[in-house]
């Protein structure tokens, strides 16, 4: 299958956002809806936590709330507080070399995701993120040297909390270090599990398990796949089969991979690289995600597209998903 993927530079809030928001908002209006009005917060209690736990990025949220149309459910949405539930695959890891890089797949349907590249520079920091919800990030780097990346962490619960592709906007806005990072992902609450890698120029790494009923964990681990200590959730985990890619990460780190470059490779390859597109977990893109010179690969089997913060030229480009041999995974679930 064929996707277009669509590269947007706009370092404030203007004409090009509001186009994106045009052509998402209709799917994300359903979505954010499918279990009624009551089953969302309130725009006052949304507020209310964006205030309280990322209280620098409210004034870009109220300027894009404003440029979307300004109603009450355009509000709710964009707080990113409390959404409805969604599940993903994904698999991230960090080359230590020197020098280091965050690589990552990222595994979802292609009918539920934007394909868009975004470089901003909303709060003076400058930003290259792959967007979700119209103002969050699936993974990304900031003009620092800060590169972030998320997967699903296998559990079942949900909470009160925040989507996590808001988080990781926060930070990529507002953060300079791992540290900084991981002091981010230990305060703001999230509405369901996920695994946060980060990377910083001095090739710091921590991998953090956030959870929305117990305190997230901090770990010096440089991969992730999708369960965090243990398996909660067997019937996903066998879907996704975590195991099996947590532990080629590990190996591939231990001395499998001869170079950085058969490194990235092998996510271009199973059992990392998956076709289950059918069940939602298809891979769709590749990234690499390089500190020091400040640049991002975005790769598949068939091309790449190379962007930087001194180089980033707009445009879309097509490239064919689901061309790995052999890569797959079990039936998913949803």
């Amino acid at each position: 299958m064929d996707f277009t993927f669509h590269a947007i530079a706009e370092d404030e809030p203007g004409a090009k956002w509001r186009a994106l928001f045009d052509r998402f908002w209709p799917a994300y209006e359903r979505w954010f809806m499918r279990d009624g009005d009551r089953a969302r917060p309130r725009y006052l209690s949304s507020l209310r936590a964006l205030r309280t736990h990322m209280p620098e990025i409210v004034p870009t949220y109220e300027r894009l709330v404003e440029l979307a149309g300004n109603t009450d459910v355009i509000a709710r949405f964009m707080s990113s507080f409390c959404p409805p539930s969604y599940l993903i695959a994904c698999s991230q890891a960090v080359w230590s070399g020197d020098p280091a890089f965050l690589v990552r797949n990222y595994d979802y349907s292609p009918q539920l995701y934007e394909g868009v590249i975004f470089k901003s520079a909303w709060n003076g920091r400058q930003v290259i993120s792959m967007n979700d919800c119209l103002w969050g990030s699936l993974d990304g780097i900031n003009e620092d040297g800060l590169a972030v990346s998320l997967s699903f962490g296998g559990r079942q619960v949900v909470g009160a909390g925040f989507g996590v592709p808001l988080v990781l906007r926060y930070i990529l806005e507002f953060c300079t270090t791992t540290d900084d990072a991981t002091s981010v992902l230990e305060r703001i609450p999230v509405h369901m599990s996920y695994n946060v890698t980060v990377l910083d120029a001095s090739a710091k790494f921590a991998t953090a398990y956030l959870r929305p009923d117990q305190p997230a964990l901090i770990r010096a681990v440089p991969y992730a796949a999708n369960h965090q200590e243990d398996i909660e959730w067997e019937r996903h985990a066998r879907a996704t089969a975590t195991l099996a890619r947590e532990r080629f990460l590990y190996a591939q780190l231990r001395g499998g991979a001869r170079d950085p470059d058969a490194f990235v490779n092998s996510f271009l390859n199973p059992p990392l690289y998956s076709n289950a597109f059918a069940s939602g977990y298809g891979t769709l893109y590749t990234a690499v995600y390089r500190p020091l010179e400040g640049s991002v690969e975005y790769r598949w089997p068939d091309g790449q597209w190379r962007f930087g913060f001194d180089a980033f030229a707009e445009g879309t480009r097509t490239f064919r998903l689901g061309s790995a041999a052999g890569a797959g995974v079990a039936a998913g679930v949803r």
